[in-house]
């Protein structure tokens, strides 16, 4: 059953995803932000799970998850240009780098302490990038094949949510 307050799972999502789209829209319209954040990052072998909106050349942290410390619920605000969101906001494309020290397409983030991630683009209701939903780590990590058509539904749900953050 999908919460009033949160938009339907979208039907495109592949069948063996659905069950979990469903329980992440409950989960976001039962515990909010934060529960809903916690699901995905205890799906993912990545540390932190994340949304951020773009305020033009900065980067909003609005909830963080941290897998290793349960107290952290948001990060710190960062430049756009030094984050791998800017990535996706200038494509609007989904992110994924699982080794930034072998991966060689984003040599402008050769200094981030970020190594790997993956990531997909939060639009508000006119469809413009408003923010980004990730899971990232300071460590090489493969990402799991269900993360990312699991954020992609979880993005389409988050931004009545993260907004009012």
């Amino acid at each position: 059953m999908i919460d009033a307050k949160c938009s339907p799972v979208d039907a495109e999502i592949p069948l063996p995803l659905a069950p979990d789209a469903e329980a992440f829209s409950l989960r976001l319209g039962q515990q909010g932000l934060p529960g809903a954040l916690a699901f995905l990052n205890a799906r993912t072998p990545h540390r932190f799970t994340g949304v951020f909106r773009f305020d033009g050349e900065t980067l909003r942290s609005v909830a963080l998850v941290d897998s290793w410390d349960r107290s952290v619920g948001q990060g710190e605000d960062i430049p756009l240009a030094q984050a791998y969101c800017a990535v996706l906001h200038d494509t609007g494309e989904p992110l994924e780098v699982l080794d930034s020290r072998t991966d060689g397409r984003y040599p402008g983030m050769a200094d981030s302490p970020v190594v790997s991630c993956c990531g997909v683009l939060i639009r508000d209701p006119d469809g413009q990038p408003w923010g980004a939903l990730c899971h990232y780590d300071l460590k090489p990590c493969q990402t799991k094949s269900s993360d990312m058509p699991l954020l992609a539904a979880a993005a389409g749900l988050l931004y009545p949510h993260a907004a009012g953050n």
